[in-house]
């Protein structure tokens, strides 16, 4: 009897054991012990001073856990007192717990975030125009930068002024800069482009379609100088009118939207002249509809100075060598983590940080899609280009614009 029973409670004990090891195998109990241990490991909580000055920890609530075919996703909730900016400087320990593919994503209360750690990397794709139509209608300047998790990512140009795209050879700036523009040039129907390149190698699908296409600093420093006379125009009516944007203009005056296409604006950081304007455009471009997007391969402290860099706060950030260069563009590390292979991805600095992959569209493609646009075989006709030539030396007779001696 005694050895009946003592097998009959073995039994029993070996079942509750099998029982709780196959419970703590769980996939959604495995992530609640991970988080749960991250959140001591990385110090994620709210300090509290109790009875006799001893002190309490109160940690995140992880309130859901589940699984999916792609992913796995929790959903934590700070204490009331904790910063959340203490969660985003711990990605990197969010990433070596969950993998690289691990994101956090903030709710609007600032204490709820939703950790995704996604199996594989977003999938590469081609650009789709037919698609991207869709998503951007009702946008005035849409900027399509990719594909996040959720789907196509874009942002209005016009309430968020300005665009800094910066990454190495390779890691896929070219095709986004390609792409951005190609996209503004088929959705938005009354554009005026200026594409600036000193390597003269980026802007050559756009001859023909932008307004101009320059490659050396003298012409850069001439089409500035004529939007920085457009500015001065548009200054006044906007005075006369009594209006705050060009967009409350009647439709007849309202003058179309101005994009100043940079590509690798570091190599102007010694051209005082030209860089004075780009941060003139920066600063008032908005309400008068002029909006600049500088493109560079290594991220320059000097030309994204204080000034510039505030005014421009949308940026890309595709793969950097450091976490120095990382933080010039993005204010964070994580460009150093994008591997070479990994083509195509980038961060995306918008209402947080945003990781995105961009489309694939060759050169070849750039040019059916623009072909519709171009003016002529050999660039634009002579009746439609943009004689700034006597406005340029108007200017450099005032003294307070730009003088053309200032150039190195």
């Amino acid at each position: 009897m005694i050895t009946s029973s003592t097998t009959f409670l073995a039994g029993a004990v070996g079942s509750a054991t099998s029982a709780y090891m196959v419970y703590r195998g769980l996939p959604e109990n495995v992530i609640r012990r991970k988080l749960e241990g991250l959140f001591r490991t990385g110090e994620i909580y709210l300090k509290i001073i109790g009875y006799k000055k001893k002190e309490l920890r109160s940690y995140p609530k992880i309130k859901r856990v589940k699984t999916y075919f792609d992913r796995r996703e929790a959903v934590f909730t700070l204490p009331v007192g904790v910063d959340p900016s203490v969660v985003h400087g711990k990605a990197w320990l969010f990433k070596q717990t969950f993998g690289e593919f691990a994101e956090l994503h903030m709710n609007d209360d600032s204490r709820t975030f939703i950790l995704k750690a996604y199996i594989n990397s977003i999938s590469h794709y081609n650009y789709d125009l037919e698609a991207i139509r869709e998503h951007v209608k009702g946008m005035e300047l849409p900027i399509y930068a990719g594909k996040d998790r959720r789907g196509y990512v874009f942002y209005d140009m016009v309430p968020n002024p300005g665009l800094i795209i910066s990454g190495e050879p390779g890691s896929g700036k070219s095709a986004c800069l390609r792409s951005v523009l190609t996209t503004l040039i088929n959705t938005v129907d009354d554009l005026e482009l200026y594409c600036a390149d000193l390597k003269k190698s980026e802007f050559h699908v756009f001859k023909g379609v932008a307004k101009e296409v320059v490659t050396t600093s003298g012409e850069i420093l001439r089409v500035v100088m004529h939007i920085q006379r457009e500015l001065m125009r548009r200054e006044k009516v906007l005075e006369s009118h009594e209006v705050e944007h060009v967009n409350q203009l009647p439709k007849a005056i309202r003058p179309p939207y101005i994009v100043l296409a940079i590509d690798e604006v570091a190599l102007l950081k010694k051209e005082t002249a030209i860089m004075e304007v780009i941060e003139e455009i920066s600063t008032i471009g908005r309400a008068l509809g002029v909006y600049p997007i500088l493109s560079m391969q290594r991220p320059d402290a000097q030309v994204l100075d204080g000034k510039l860099k505030n005014n421009l706060t949308v940026r890309f950030g595709f793969r950097q060598s450091n976490e120095i260069n990382s933080r010039i563009v993005i204010d964070s590390g994580e460009c150093a983590t994008i591997k070479n292979s990994d083509k195509g991805e980038m961060y995306m600095k918008f209402d947080g940080l945003t990781k995105v992959q961009g489309p694939l569209l060759s050169v070849e493609h750039a040019r059916e899609l623009l072909a519709p646009f171009k003016w002529s075989k050999d660039g634009i006709d002579s009746d439609e280009r943009v004689d700034i030539t006597e406005e340029s030396q108007e200017l450099d007779n005032h003294e307070d614009v730009i003088e053309m001696g200032m150039l190195g």
